[in-house]
């Protein structure tokens, strides 16, 4: 067996790291008054008084942006508190933290403002500024080549984002050609009555390219080398933040055309599904480096989202659940994740061994985490799982029932065999457990929290929240 590599050696600061050390508690507070302010408005603001709309009905909150706001600045909160956290350890962290910080928090103004977009255009732009943002972000990571990552990913993104806008503009034809006056604004889309072969094209070529932004395959190669190379603060904003936006506008696809015709849409969400899920089996089982792991383990998640999203109304509240979910999820990991990258230095499963014995609070979270991950109860995403098969199984789909339980259990089984050595077979030498404090390891212990009581008792607001949405896209 290799030995484990020893802990990584604190760096000392430069004079204009140490100026900038200011950012660090700055972005946690931002962080914590975005999440209190979102947070206070929800407890004071009955769901029969939404959607409530602002800036000439631009921006709207109704209960898919309200739910998502909630989610996206809690995962926020704690991707700032670990970054904030790590500049007393990482020089690289430390000299770049107020350019990193500008981005992020240029990125989190983007996300917010797109959630509450009312505005078809204005949430694609949106989206596609998000995007801006991190690519720089990507680029300073310590994994080879991450300029040439960052590169790719704003390839991919904007060719997944053009294929959406195309989609956009198949739809304004469809409507022209019918004599429909085409308004984006989503409480006032005007769709006709009968769906014509531009429709169809339209609304196939969103969804394929929104299947690309979540890492459906086939577009799916940008994601995993991109949440390997990037920072891990990157990696958890990609995964479990930016990730939100684009589900936000599928569900916003599927909200305006409910009433419509659009079985087509369900059989082109089932195929991407089905293939992602066989994808990352294939994957899972030859991946040997736990940051890629995870990021294969995304490209599954995405998949059961996209089967149970052509479901329909049967799944609908298993999907949100199971969307929320793999949010605290994927940043559990991911932040857990960069804690095993500080103190061993690589993201080799090999290297690793006795993880729980040096890092305690680390190596037990990220067995929690990936307890979670593989759908054990009592995580809110065994739940998920169960509501979502039980509604495949009601929609009378057996072949992506049987497919779906094969390919979680091949994935289940090869990320046990790759992790848990990892976590807790004896290191071939013997390393000091590594102090942690108790302030890095409370979000991710909030993280852990929130995923038990969506597993086990969903607070009423919670889940009255989802039931409002899951009825939007046509869910019981």
């Amino acid at each position: 067996m290799t030995a484990a590599a020893a802990p990584a050696p604190t760096a000392p600061r430069t004079a204009g790291a140490a100026r900038h050390a200011w950012m660090g508690p700055a972005l946690v507070v931002i962080a914590l008054a975005l999440l209190c302010g979102w947070s206070v408005f929800y407890a004071r603001t009955s769901l029969a008084d939404l959607p409530l709309y602002f800036a000439g009905r631009f921006l709207v909150i109704d209960a898919t942006s309200l739910l998502f706001l909630l989610v996206v600045n809690a995962v926020f909160l704690g991707i700032s508190v670990y970054m904030s956290s790590r500049v007393s350890s990482s020089r690289v962290l430390a000299d770049k933290l107020l350019p990193r910080s500008a981005l992020t928090l240029a990125f989190m103004l983007a996300m917010n403002l797109g959630l509450m977009a009312n505005h078809l255009l204005l949430l694609w732009a949106f989206i596609e500024l998000t995007t801006l943002c991190l690519a720089p972000l990507v680029a300073q990571g310590d994994a080879l080549a991450p300029r040439r990552v960052a590169w790719h990913y704003l390839l991919y993104s904007s060719m997944s984002l053009a294929l959406t806008f195309i989609g956009l503009m198949c739809l304004t034809r469809s409507a022209q050609l019918q004599g429909v006056e085409m308004s984006f604004m989503l409480d006032d889309m005007a769709i006709p009555a009968s769906v014509d072969s531009w429709q169809r094209l339209g609304l196939a070529l969103m969804l394929f390219g929104l299947g690309s932004k979540l890492g459906l395959a086939p577009l799916y190669a940008w994601l995993p080398e991109t949440y390997e190379a990037a920072p891990t603060s990157t990696s958890a904003l990609l995964a479990a933040v930016q990730f939100n936006i684009s589900i936000v506008m599928v569900l916003r696809v599927l909200q305006v055309f409910r009433g419509q015709d659009t079985g087509f849409v369900a059989h082109e969400l089932l195929i991407m599904g089905c293939l992602s899920l066989t994808v990352a089996a294939v994957q899972v089982m030859a991946a040997r480096n736990y940051k890629r792991l995870i990021a294969y383990a995304s490209v599954a998640s995405s998949g059961v989202i996209a089967i149970g999203l052509s479901v329909g109304r049967a799944a609908a509240y298993g999907v949100l659940l199971y969307v929320v979910s793999n949010a605290f999820v994927k940043s559990l990991l991911f932040l857990t994740a960069g804690r095993l990258r500080a103190v061993y230095g690589t993201n080799e499963t090999a290297p690793l061994a006795g993880v729980v014995r040096v890092l305690p609070f680390s190596g037990a979270l990220f067995a929690v985490g990936t307890f979670a991950l593989l759908g054990f109860p009592p995580f809110g995403s065994f739940m998920a799982e169960m509501l979502i098969l039980s509604g495949i199984v009601q929609a009378g789909n057996l072949v992506a029932f049987t497919l779906m339980c094969t390919m979680l259990t091949i994935i289940f089984v090869a990320t046990g065999r790759a992790i848990f050595p990892m976590l807790w077979n004896p290191p071939a030498q013997h390393l000091p457990p590594v102090r942690e404090t108790w302030v890095t390891a409370l979000p991710k212990l909030g993280f852990v929290t929130v995923l038990v009581l969506l597993g086990v008792y969903t607070p009423a607001p919670i889940s009255d929240l989802l039931v409002q949405v899951a009825q939007s896209i046509g869910g019981r």
